[in-house]
């Protein structure tokens, strides 16, 4: 605007000295930066500033930065380390601040150190199974070996390379997933939430399947809707949760630098029908409950939420706004005893040549109707049995595991 008038003035022949002094005086600047900025418009065309080159760091440097806990001098030298061009310290400072800002999440210093130990200890793991037995009894355990779990077992749900279903704890191999009567009132809450695009809550203790439930749930959503999840981090933000969001509907471009645009980005892609799933919401604090009514209150938006966690119920009621519109609180129970036989035996083989006697004795004694205990408790049979010479299915070895699956006292 200061440029185009000084412009108008010159051609009018009555630009003079104390005009470019006024403007330099409104625009903060050096008057020899107000004449350079005449003689680029009359050269180039251009009344403002040139747009100035955006620094961005890459997702291989994002996680270099994760890794040395957010230490940016610990980011700066490896970059130099890694050679070609490296912007300044006070660059790399003001670029990190500003996505940060923006909602980038980087992940806690634990957290990251945890997932790689946990990385390295499943990768030596995987290394010694690849070792294998002794050649004289290859062919007996391949002979005992059970199949890996395929996806129709899991009724058509998305199953990882090493049978773990999305969001769910790895399934032993040869397992599939039951309908039990939690999943279908699961089911049938979710459903009807769908019908009115309104809220549900799932919750219960750790272990008892929720996760599962609510997948085996949506697996075959009628026509026209969507499923979205969206994780939930450790102490999450506003700006964090915001930027999960835009990642789990993974909308097109780069995440936008305003909560304004990220926002209008965001109700927009929800403007189709959706159910919003936010698993482990038991994390949220109020501001990001608060985030979350307001994209499922926005006029724009049809939107089915579906909050699930072993706790997510008493998260709500910190906002009892949001917990006044849940329309179903559904809890997952523990597995009944007479539920227990029919349930494992569907779950997995092992269980089929397991009197029911014993089978509630287990329960009794250690699973306590957790669905994540029996889980564990097959895989570290099935291991027993492929690991052990004629080792068989008696009390003696399952007392042993029990060991192993139940925490210390």
């Amino acid at each position: 605007m200061l440029v185009a008038r000084l412009l108008e003035l010159e051609a009018a022949g009555a630009l003079t000295l104390a005009h470019v002094r006024a403007g330099a005086q409104v625009g903060g600047v050096n008057v020899r930066t107000v004449w350079r900025w005449l003689d680029a418009a009359r050269t180039e065309g251009r009344v403002e500033r040139r747009p100035r080159a955006r620094l961005e760091l890459s997702d291989q440097a994002w996680e270099v930065l994760a890794q040395a806990g957010g230490n940016v001098a610990a980011l700066h030298r490896h970059l130099k380390a890694a050679g070609g061009e490296v912007p300044s310290l006070a660059s790399l400072h003001r670029v990190v601040r500003r996505d940060l800002q923006a909602g980038r999440v980087l992940p806690d210093r634990a957290v990251a150190r945890r997932e790689r130990e946990e990385q390295q200890t499943r990768q030596a793991l995987a290394d010694l199974a690849l070792a294998g037995p002794s050649e004289a009894g290859a062919a007996k355990v391949a002979a005992r070996r059970l199949p890996r779990l395929a996806p129709e077992a899991t009724g058509s749900l998305p199953v990882g390379e090493n049978g773990a279903l999305a969001g769910v704890a790895a399934l032993p191999a040869g397992a599939q997933l039951v309908r039990t009567s939690s999943v279908r009132s699961v089911a049938e809450a979710v459903g009807q939430a769908m019908a009115t695009q309104g809220a549900v809550c799932v919750f219960g203790d750790p272990g008892r399947g929720k996760t599962a439930a609510v997948r085996m749930a949506l697996h075959a959503v009628p026509p026209g809707w969507k499923v979205t999840w969206v994780p939930v981090a450790v102490r999450p933000s506003v700006a964090g949760m915001r930027r999960a969001v835009f990642d789990a509907l993974a909308l097109a471009g780069r995440f936008p630098h305003t909560s304004a645009l990220a926002d209008a980005a965001v109700t927009g892609a929800l403007s189709e029908a959706r159910v919003l799933v936010v698993d482990e919401a038991q994390r949220l604090p109020v501001p990001c409950l608060e985030y979350l009514q307001g994209l499922w209150d926005h006029p724009g938006t049809r939107i089915t939420l579906v909050l699930c966690g072993a706790g997510s119920e008493r998260a709500l009621s910190r906002l009892p706004q949001l917990a006044s519109r849940i329309g179903a609180w559904q809890e997952v129970p523990r597995l009944t005893g007479a539920e227990v036989a029919t349930v494992v035996t569907g779950f997995h083989p092992l269980w089929r040549t397991v009197p029911a006697p014993d089978l509630t004795w287990i329960d009794r004694s250690c699973a306590h109707g957790t669905f994540r205990t029996w889980a564990a408790l097959t895989a570290h049979l099935q291991n027993a049995l492929l690991t052990t010479a004629d080792a068989s299915i008696d009390r003696a070895l399952l007392r042993r595991l029990f060991k192993r699956v139940a925490p210390p006292l």
